[in-house]
Parts: C-alpha cells; sequence; structure tokens
C-alpha cells in the first residue's frame, strides 16, 4: 500500500493513501459488511427467526394487494380461521382486508401475530 503519514502541529498522525487505494479500502469494508449481513440471516433463517418468501407474494405485496389479504392467502388460512386465531369478527376482518376499515393498531398486533408475521409487514 501506498501510504505518507503526517504529523499535524498538534502532533496528530494522519495517514495518506491514493484515491484508488482508498476507494479499494472502502469496498473491501462494505463487502465484510454485507458478507456479514448474509451470515446473520443465514443464522435467523436456520432457526427459523427469518423465512424465505416466494416472489409472487412479493410481487403481489409490492403491487398494492391488501397485506393482511396475501399474508392470509399465503399461510393457507381461511378468513375465519384468521379472524379466530385474531380474535375479531369475520366481518371486522372482512371490512380490513377489502379496505373499508383501517384496523385499530391493537387488533393488526393480534392478526401479525396469527400470521407470524411482524406488523411492520402488515404496514
Amino acid at each position: 500500500m501506498n501510504r505518507q503519514i503526517i504529523t499535524t502541529p498538534s502532533g496528530e498522525r494522519l495517514v495518506v493513501v491514493p484515491e484508488s487505494e482508498f476507494d479499494a479500502l472502502i469496498e473491501a469494508a462494505e463487502d465484510a459488511e454485507d458478507r456479514e449481513a448474509v451470515r446473520r440471516f443465514e443464522a435467523r433463517l436456520a432457526t427459523g427467526e427469518e423465512e424465505l418468501v416466494p416472489a409472487q407474494i412479493v410481487e403481489r405485496l409490492l403491487a398494492g394487494e391488501n397485506r393482511v389479504a396475501v399474508w392470509r392467502s399465503y399461510r393457507g388460512l381461511s378468513a375465519k380461521a384468521l379472524a379466530d386465531a385474531a380474535g375479531i369478527a369475520p366481518a371486522y376482518l372482512s371490512q380490513i382486508e377489502g379496505g373499508k376499515r383501517e384496523g385499530s393498531v391493537p387488533t393488526l398486533k393480534r392478526i401479525a401475530g396469527a400470521l407470524r408475521v411482524s406488523l411492520d409487514d402488515l404496514a
């Protein structure tokens, strides 16, 4: 590595490197961060804390379909089964999925719990 050390008047030592070498150091650090993020994800996946979601489900979510309805269908639950698991009336769930009602935060937390997703996944 091509470097130059400069000492400031206050005694602080500074290292000067060519920009190309600095860029390579930054890229290497970012690559290491990416590898660590992948390692953490794989560890959470192995313990069941994370899951892989099929592209079709992701596409439906990105297309703006109702998130509760998409997750419910992905989990293979009927509307009644989800409503029962969340402790709400099926009609209320239908209104949430149909966009007629938003659902309170406590209700959405119960729905998220029944669907095994985070509240953020329903927002």
